[in-house]
């Protein structure tokens, strides 16, 4: 599920280098802290938070499949954003 996030954020920011995902486990479940470009959290949250509500419903699509549970939250400088 990492990779799968990486390749879909990356393909949607500007500086996809700057791109990090850390798998973070809580309560039996994977919450992944997505660490990305200043300029690019606005892309990723979107407008009303579209851009990030749907990486969170293909996420959690796709690791209900495998049967785990996970989630995705936008770290910035040691605050957690929800996008």
């Amino acid at each position: 599920m990492q990779e799968f996030l990486e390749y879909v954020v990356k393909g949607l920011v500007q500086n996809p280098g700057a791109v990090t995902v850390t798998p973070v486990e809580r309560a039996g479940a994977t919450v992944y802290q997505l660490r990305l470009d200043a300029a690019d959290v606005g892309k990723i949250i979107g407008r009303q938070g579209v851009t990030i509500n749907a990486i969170r419903s293909l996420l959690l699509a796709g690791s209900a499949k495998q049967g785990l549970r996970c989630s995705v939250e936008i770290v910035e400088d040691g605050k957690q954003l929800n996008g």
